[in-house]
């Protein structure tokens, strides 16, 4: 997904810094996906100018304000789409997608869907808090049966949805879960995403320390297990990532469930894009009186 580059310069971790500082609460686990996604961006030595970070609404969708590329910041569940239309219009570009259980898997679920069912050449990252953070703690797509949020003061009725189950139905060719409170791990998993030609999607626990008091920094940490300690996992067996993404209790795993490479991209399949270069680099091929009359419309 990363762009070749000619006569490179060194990127440092202060060029992705972004010109104002987060305003999430103090120990917000959005914090670690932060620092892990630059960490990613600086190991590969991607250049700012190559990257897109485009989110939808939400706490964890202020990200790309605090990271220094490109960015949008679009609708509530409006991401994914947003990103397809940059990516197929400058594939060169590596895309990255930031968000939130709620957006994501609530609102924007059926964009997530048909993301993954094209294959766009983009990254995901998911920060699933199990709560609606902005909007000061209701029940989101991720919370347990049982919670206790303010939309439900008696406890939640509702099942979870699963998201890596939901991938791997979807067809996403690269999924993987990842802990904010593992930040070397994360960055690995970033890395491996961002390098994936095809859909990459990483559902990241990252705990709300205001408003879940149920999935937080210790009952993750002595819950998670990685894939890669586990020497019989094999993430190219689509069935046994389907098997390991039901385990949720006393021990829930995180790593890679699922890798395939075989499949074509959406900008590798469409044949507009065989040749010529991005959209966005050709020639317009319209006269210009034609351009400045559609563009005066518009405005």
């Amino acid at each position: 997904m990363a762009t070749t580059e000619v006569a490179l310069k060194t990127v440092t971790l202060q060029e992705f810094k972004g010109k104002v500082d987060p305003d999430w609460c103090p120990g917000c686990g959005d914090f670690g996906v932060l620092a892990a996604l630059q960490k990613a961006l600086v190991e590969l030595q991607i250049q700012p100018y190559n990257v897109v970070t485009i989110s939808g609404i939400g706490c964890s969708s202020n990200l790309p304000g605090y990271v220094s590329t490109y960015g949008m910041h679009t609708l509530h569940g409006r991401a994914l789409a947003v990103a397809t239309g940059v990516k197929m219009a400058n594939h060169d570009l590596t895309v990255v997608v930031t968000g939130g259980d709620g957006d994501g898997f609530g609102i924007g679920g059926n964009h997530f869907i048909h993301t993954m069912r094209r294959n766009v050449d983009l990254l995901y990252l998911a920060m699933d808090n199990q709560i609606y953070g902005l909007t000061t703690g209701q029940v989101s797509p991720t919370s347990r049966l049982g919670m206790k949020t303010k939309s439900t003061p008696f406890g939640s009725v509702e099942g979870p949805i699963n998201p890596i189950s939901l991938a791997l139905a979807a067809g996403a060719t690269f999924i993987a879960r990842g802990f904010s409170g593992d930040q070397k791990h994360l960055t690995d998993l970033i890395k491996q995403g961002i390098e994936h030609k095809g859909f990459s999607f990483i559902d990241v626990f990252s705990p709300c320390v205001t408003y879940n008091h149920d999935n937080t920094y210790p009952w993750f940490k002595q819950r998670v297990k990685k894939l890669e300690d586990d020497k019989t996992y094999d993430p190219s067996n689509w069935l046994m990532a389907c098997e390991r993404s039901q385990i949720w209790g006393e021990e829930i795993p995180i790593g890679k469930f699922f890798e395939r490479t075989d499949l074509l991209s959406l900008d590798q399949a469409e044949p507009v894009l065989d040749s010529g270069g991005p959209l966005a680099l050709r020639e317009l091929g319209i006269p210009a009186e034609i351009t400045r009359e559609f563009v005066t419309e518009l405005m």
